[in-house]
């Protein structure tokens, strides 16, 4: 990595924004630098990108992402590298000629409390950190080397979704949850089974109850496939969709869901958290980690928790030195049976989390922040 260029301490920021990130796949990095992207061009930035999905090897399984190509560029420009501080070496010596005497920006997230000595590495090649949450600035800060760390949230708002104003009559019967989760990204992190076990918990086989599980990528460990498959053994009210699906797909799981669910380990930010919030549905989430920037009693059902070591079989946030949450699976299913019997407040958790989401998600509130960091 030799040839990987350093930051330029005379470089200062300038358009056009080159959006750098594995643009091409599903996961959270590849939908963070896509979700800026969109929100920096409908404001008026010139702003371009380069993808680096095959130089972090990953799944090209979110096509017709539309750019332009930022390696055209030979001038001033700033980029904003959706790549975490371990892979910031492969991508800048990628990067070559395209990334020296310009300003780089690393947009960042992890899920634990702090990150890994390996994070270091990155520290070189960045005049300034950018990070999604409170929680992953605070685990990065102690490693920053001074550099700046500024939060700045998903700007979810520019990706289409709308609050829903036709939300179904209290009166009907059928009472939808849904859940969403890459298993790719840890599924024990993201830990769908919990989210099953408060659904039966609070509903047991009630065919007038639904949860829908959207999984992606469950191929990528058999183990966490089984345990669901057993977690749901039984139950014909609830339905698992193990796929990448377009945003319109997506769009119609949230029109028919009632309320969001996640019982996740950790989060560095939430994100399709707070598209159910956007969505106009309450959310019932864990109390921890990132999402807690936004989720709160007004908007959704946060949910107790105990701290425990950080054990994770596919490895990435294998770290018993630290800890992640457990979130109290009784607690979850009585604000779920809470939200069903009680239509009207569920109406106004997610009118109130739509509200809240429009203006802390917009893409105006993201490119303010751009624009006031940077100064252009």
């Amino acid at each position: 990595m030799i040839a990987a260029p350093r930051r330029s301490p005379a470089a200062r920021p300038a358009q056009p924004l080159i959006v750098v990130g594995p643009l091409r796949t599903a996961s959270g990095l590849g939908e963070s630098a896509r979700l800026s992207h969109d929100a920096l061009k409908s404001s008026g930035f010139d702003v371009r990108a380069i993808d680096v999905t095959s130089t972090l090897m990953q799944a090209s399984d979110f096509p017709g992402f539309e750019w332009r190509d930022g390696r055209s560029w030979d001038g001033q420009a700033t980029l904003l590298v959706h790549v975490n501080a371990p892979f910031m070496p492969l991508v800048m010596a990628k990067l070559g000629r395209h990334a020296r005497n310009r300003f780089v920006i690393g947009y960042w997230a992890w899920e634990l409390p702090h990150v890994p000595a390996e994070w270091r590495n990155g520290i070189p090649f960045v005049h300034e950190i950018w990070v999604p949450s409170r929680f992953v600035a605070d685990a990065i800060q102690p490693l920053a080397g001074g550099r700046a760390i500024n939060i700045m949230p998903h700007p979810i708002a520019a990706s289409g979704a709308t609050p829903i104003a036709r939300r179904r009559a209290s009166s009907e019967q059928r009472f939808n949850a849904l859940t969403i989760f890459n298993a790719a990204s840890s599924f024990v992190r993201k830990n769908p089974v919990a989210a099953v076990k408060a659904f039966r918990a609070a509903f047991g086989g009630d065919e007038n109850a639904r949860l829908t599980v959207k999984a992606s990528n469950l191929a990528a460990f058999p183990q966490g496939a089984k345990e669901l498959e057993v977690a749901i053994a039984g139950c014909s009210n609830i339905n698992v969709i193990d796929a990448v699906i377009d945003r319109k797909a997506l769009q119609l799981l949230y029109e028919e869901a009632d309320v969001f669910i996640s019982l996740h380990r950790a989060e560095g930010f939430g994100l399709n958290l707070a598209e159910a919030m956007l969505h106009g549905l309450p959310v019932i989430a864990t109390n921890w980690s990132g999402n807690v920037d936004f989720l709160n009693e007004r908007v959704g059902a946060p949910v107790p928790f105990e701290l425990k070591p950080a054990f994770d079989p596919q490895g990435t946030y294998q770290h018993p030195d630290m800890m992640w949450a457990e979130a109290d699976v009784a607690a979850a299913a009585r604000a779920m049976k809470r939200l069903r019997d009680e239509p009207d407040l569920r109406r106004r958790l997610g009118e109130e989390a739509a509200q809240f989401a429009q203006g802390a998600f917009s893409a105006q509130t993201y490119t303010g922040r751009v624009r006031a960091n940077l100064g252009i």
